[in-house]
């Protein structure tokens, strides 16, 4: 139903359908993503040196990503990966995602014992509304807001 909702949305928007289904390079806003695949086609594609590496498909496999606000929590220790959905012509990819995240109110940032002289703090404390505002829009304003300036690929 998906498949045959997105092409004729895609139709009506006079799209390529590959330029709908597909989902762009991005992090996940979660602290921790738990994503189970479908079991028989590929898709997800994680950047590893500047390449883009197919994530296999395991049947019955959890994969777990970590998102921007376990790198922001962690002050860098941890990074959020940046990854991409490739579409397949020729067959139907269903996946089913979990993401872990506080309530959009709450404020997040680097757990103070990962602070120190050796590790000074590279983000300021940041309510999750604020934060979605920031990779949505990526300005300057909101950089200087969140302390969250090159966070995002």
């Amino acid at each position: 139903m998906m498949d045959h909702l997105l092409r004729s949305m895609a139709r009506s928007l006079n799209l390529e359908e590959d330029l709908v289904l597909g989902v762009k390079p991005d992090t996940d806003r979660s602290g921790i993503t738990v994503l189970l695949q479908d079991k028989e086609v590929e898709g997800l594609q994680v950047l590893v040196d500047d390449k883009w590496i197919n994530d296999p498909t395991i049947p019955e496999a959890l994969v777990v990503n970590l998102g921007d606000q376990m790198q922001i929590m962690s002050n860098g220790v941890f990074k959020s990966i940046l990854h991409r959905v490739v579409t397949n012509t020729e067959k139907l990819r269903m996946s089913v995602a979990m993401f872990n995240e506080p309530e959009a109110e709450n404020e997040i940032g680097p757990v103070e014992s990962l602070v120190d002289e050796t590790r000074p703090r590279l983000y300021r404390n940041v309510k999750l509304c604020c934060y979605l505002l920031y990779k949505v829009l990526k300005t300057e304003a909101c950089e200087k807001h969140t302390g969250l300036k090159g966070l995002f690929a």
